[in-house]
């Protein structure tokens, strides 16, 4: 079975779970499944609720304009969050909610088995490990589990404070290297603190700035 027929599977499979929490629309995620890059969100907002699709509204936007800031398109990575049902007044997930979806974003990654995953938001980013802060963190590269953890801030808290815009495009710009030096990069980290939800040490790299 390819990959877009196994995410399909899965999209049914979620469909017919009637112990996922949130009663609005599924937002699946979507984009290409042989991807380097896999962005991950928290949740949907109430844009991506009506049209079934994640990081659609001004958000969305933002993330698009730095996609292509790149040279990328929206297609050439996948989108998706967390949570896949937009939660009651655009709150953040609860925990007991991230919980009940995290099977079928775990096997959402295996499918995909992008080289890097780039968190959108703190929720997303300490789904992943909960010892990183987005303040100090965001933009730094980690090593996970044979991959590459790279934290950006929520485009929401961007268009929140303007003052962030310019550093965010900048980290942006240095995905296609990060991409580039996957290899190189894998083997230079150093050890730090383990993940809790995670069997391997997630590491940092530290990475010339500017590439």
């Amino acid at each position: 079975m390819d990959k877009t027929a196994e995410l399909k599977k899965l999209e049914g499979k979620m469909r017919q779970d009637k112990s996922l929490q949130l009663d609005t629309n599924l937002v699946f995620g979507e984009g290409n499944p042989d991807c380097n890059v896999m962005f991950i969100g928290e949740a949907p907002g109430e844009q991506e609720d009506i049209q079934k699709r994640p990081f659609v509204g001004k958000g969305g936007q933002l993330l698009n304009k730095m996609i292509e800031k790149i040279g990328w398109k929206r297609q050439d990575v996948y989108i998706t969050n967390i949570v896949k049902r937009r939660p009651p007044n655009n709150r953040d997930p609860l925990p007991e909610e991230i919980e009940v979806y995290k099977p079928y974003l775990t096997k959402q990654i295996e499918v995909i088995n992008p080289k890097i995953i780039a968190t959108l938001g703190r929720f997303s980013m300490n789904y992943f490990n909960p010892n990183l802060k987005i303040s100090r963190d965001h933009g730094k590269v980690f090593r996970m589990n044979g991959r590459l953890l790279v934290p950006f801030f929520h485009p929401a808290a961007v268009l929140r404070n303007p003052n962030l815009l310019d550093g965010y495009g900048k980290e942006f710009k240095r995905l296609p290297k990060i991409v580039e030096k996957f290899d190189e990069l894998l083997k230079s980290a150093v050890p730090a603190a383990p993940a809790k939800n995670e069997t391997e040490k997630t590491v940092p790299i530290n990475l010339p700035r500017p590439f």
